[in-house]
């Protein structure tokens, strides 16, 4: 095996490098450990990034040294700590037995192993074969308090991938307190940055935000115990000409659904600072004697080819090597959700006209949402009992089940296992099951409460009974979470330790998911969480796909698809056709244009297929029969974006088979004017030398002349259009 790491013992150098990127540190004076270089892959390196001796004011030395040109204060790091005469974020905070907060990370020593060791409990990328990764575990230790960090950094040999993650073990013989543990730190000289965050709301998810990193400190985080809608877990950090196709991009993803933190600082010289992981936000952990604790994991990329080049490969790994599922490259059945339809308003036989419906036009599955349960005939009730409501299925939800799957589709159900309602029947068996703070009424929200998942008993609890309900001929489960968490406090855990309740509870989740997903493999799971509240890498692990927004809205969800592809691969993205006027804005847009929306992810319908007139119908019927033949070429092609809703008023992007053969193009249009300007659209990701037919109009081009060249976008004078082409190489 072709060591992807090597150590030059001379230089005191680590080089993580494949043909795509390469990653150096180097072992600095006093056993710091110092970042060099992370970029464009490199064949060798002769020293020549030592970091500079300069006094400066005000930045401390090293104990007993008397070099006053080296200071941890400005030497960029690969982990520093607080207490330690660095004064810029430090990494990790620890406090120990008689309150001090300092630590010094000196380097112990240091491991190459082949394959990628796995993080207990948590979400993360793996690999299939040892041969197609190299870990490097570097060991740090604090002298004083004993204790041993250790630093993993695995790379991929064919993906400009790194994964990061570090753990803290207590090696002394007394308790410390973690009070801040990053995954990652890295540190970056002479770089003139910009930064892109996804940052949202319910229902306008994952908006790409770019601002220039300046002085001082930003930080992009999550309080909410999820990932949430309002700051997603991924961050790019760009140069300012960079665009889709061309510029500098490192891209940071965490693998982790709870709270989290990216945090930017631009120092005094205008070195940038970047530290990920874990929320400090009211977060503590206990570490007792011999124990330890692991980080969650950061996938990061560098492209040297904008921000496409970057998100596919965000795209390969997860889809690769974090999604888990038998799922991950099967063709996705195309739905329909009963929720836009009926809301609570339903029984067995007003149902089944949507399942006749639905076979008659070629959809796959029906998913039966809220309100099946306990007996829960709004949102004010039952969360917590999953056992069928009898007055909607008299006969229970297996007869349902059979019926459905009798017409020849598939059938799923809705679960919000994580909640609780005060009128439910778990709640009347077990009020201490409800997070809440002694003293305190909980707070609602949607008219429910958070149960403690970080419980070993409430886990057991939600596992028996979904348990139950999974040996009901469920094929699907759309897993949802319809509120932040409050009340945040565990009467599981003594009052010296409710500062790991934040991070106790995500755990039991994914406890929870990984006992589910192991013993019920054929089981299609789709997170939610009001919609892409908890869109993240770490759910992927379990989860294969998820639901991208509560917005239907074909022209929201433009900014809202655009914006979740930066990280997250194509198969992970559920969108759907809704009725209109639509539920959450009230635009009317044309079925061809919401369509070609939702087509642009894992395709379903949202609507009452009772209600739509014959034209409609037959206007789904096509629909659904296009989207089985690209379906496979959507979901797992290699994506483009084109042009950005942020840009103007057009939006286009495109879908390449792996073989370069096969296309997808389309195209949106917001405004029509009187005297609109003539537009036109360049493909990318074809072979120039090939010929191209597009399939409507049988017109033949080159790679080249579609790439080079372009198209006109079509003079439409009407809002809200959209053009779709699909290329096919010339046999």
């Amino acid at each position: 095996m072709t060591a992807l790491i090597t150590f030059d013992e001379q230089q005191g150098v680590f080089h993580l490098h494949n043909r795509k990127i390469s990653y150096l540190l180097a072992l600095e004076e006093g056993g710091i450990l110092s970042h060099l270089y992370f970029g464009s892959a490199i064949d060798s390196y002769h020293g020549q990034l030592r970091y500079p001796r300069v006094d400066r004011g005000f930045s401390g030395n090293l104990p007993g040294h008397t070099d006053r040109t080296y200071s941890l204060d400005t030497l960029p790091q690969e982990y520093s700590a607080s207490g330690d005469s660095d004064y810029r974020l430090p990494a990790a905070i620890i406090e120990h037995a008689d309150g001090s907060r300092a630590a010094r990370w000196i380097f112990k020593d240091y491991q190459i192993v082949d394959g990628k060791p796995e993080l207990a409990g948590l979400p993360q990328a793996f690999v299939e074969d040892k041969t197609e990764a190299q870990t490097l575990i570097i060991n740090l230790v604090d002298e004083v308090s004993h204790l041993e960090l250790a630093l993993n950094y695995t790379i991929y040999r064919d993906q400009a991938i790194i994964t990061r993650s570090s753990k803290l073990t207590n090696l002394g013989s007394q308790a410390v307190t973690i009070k801040k543990l990053a995954s990652l730190q890295i540190d970056f000289v002479a770089k003139d940055f910009e930064s892109i965050c996804l940052p949202g709301a319910h229902a306008n998810e994952r908006h790409l935000t770019r601002a220039k990193v300046t002085a001082g400190v930003k930080s992009f985080e999550s309080r909410r115990g999820s990932s949430s809608h309002h700051m997603n877990p991924f961050l790019a950090l760009v140069e300012p000409k960079t665009d889709e196709f061309s510029g500098e991009a490192y891209g940071f993803a965490l693998v982790y659904s709870g709270n989290h933190k990216f945090e930017l600082e631009q120092d005094q010289i205008d070195q940038t600072r970047l530290l990920i992981g874990i929320n400090d936000y009211n977060f503590s952990w206990d570490l007792q004697p011999q124990a330890s604790f692991t980080t969650p994991e950061v996938l990061m990329t560098y492209s040297e080819a904008g921000l496409n080049q970057m998100s596919q490969a965000f795209h390969q790994i997860i889809q690769e090597r974090v999604v888990r599922s038998k799922f991950k490259h099967q063709a996705r059945p195309i739905l329909v959700n009963n929720w836009e339809a009926t809301y609570f308003d339903f029984d067995e036989e007003k149902l089944k006209p949507i399942v006749a419906d639905a076979k008659k036009l070629g959809i796959e599955m029906f998913v039966l949402d809220d309100g099946w349960f306990g007996h829960r005939d709004d949102d004010t009730s039952s969360l917590g009992d999953w056992s069928v409501y009898k007055k909607k299925f008299p006969q229970g939800i297996k007869h349902f089940s059979d019926y459905v799957h009798e017409q020849g589709l598939k059938f799923g159900i809705w679960v919000e296992p994580e909640m609780i309602s005060l009128d439910s029947d778990l709640y009347r068996q077990h009020p201490d099951y409800l997070m809440q703070v002694p003293g305190r009424a909980p707070s609602p929200s949607r008219s429910q409460f958070v149960l403690d998942m970080g419980r070993p008993e409430v886990q057991a609890n939600v596992y028996q009974q979904l348990s139950q309900v999974l040996d009901q001929g469920i094929d699907y489960i759309k897993w949802d979470m319809n509120r932040n968490i409050s009340d945040v406090y565990s009467v599981g855990l003594p009052a010296s330790r409710q500062g790991e309740v934040y991070h106790r509870y995500i755990l039991g989740v994914y406890a929870l998911l990984e006992k589910l997903t192991t013993n019920y493999p054929d089981v299609l799971f789709e997170g939610c969480s009001g919609g892409g509240g908890r869109f993240d890498a770490g759910w992927a692990y379990y989860m294969p796909q998820s639901w991208a927004s509560d917005n239907t809205d074909a022209i929201a969800r433009l900014t809202i698809q655009y914006g979740t592809s930066l990280a997250y691969p194509i198969s992970t993205m559920t969108a759907h056709v809704s009725a209109v006027p639509n539920h959450q804005t009230g635009r009317q847009t044309p079925l061809e244009t919401r369509g070609d929306v939702a087509m642009s992810g894992v395709f379903g319908y949202e609507l009452d297929l009772t209600k739509l007139s014959q034209a409609e119908q037959a206007a789904v019927k096509k629909q659904v029969a296009s989207y089985k033949q690209i379906r496979s070429l959507i979901q797992y092609g290699k994506f483009y974006r084109l042009k950005g809703p942020y840009e103007g008023n057009q939006t286009a992007w495109m879908f390449v088979s792996p073989d370069q053969r096969e296309a997808m193009l389309f195209t949106f249009q917001e405004q029509a004017f009187a005297q609109g300007a003539l537009t036109k659209t360049h493909l990318a990701g074809l072979k120039p030398d090939l010929l191209y037919r597009e399939e409507a109009t049988g017109q033949v081009y080159s790679g080249a002349e579609l790439m080079k060249l372009g198209l006109y976008d079509p003079v439409v004078h009407q809002d809200y259009t959209s053009k779709s082409y699909h290329f096919k190489v010339l046999d």
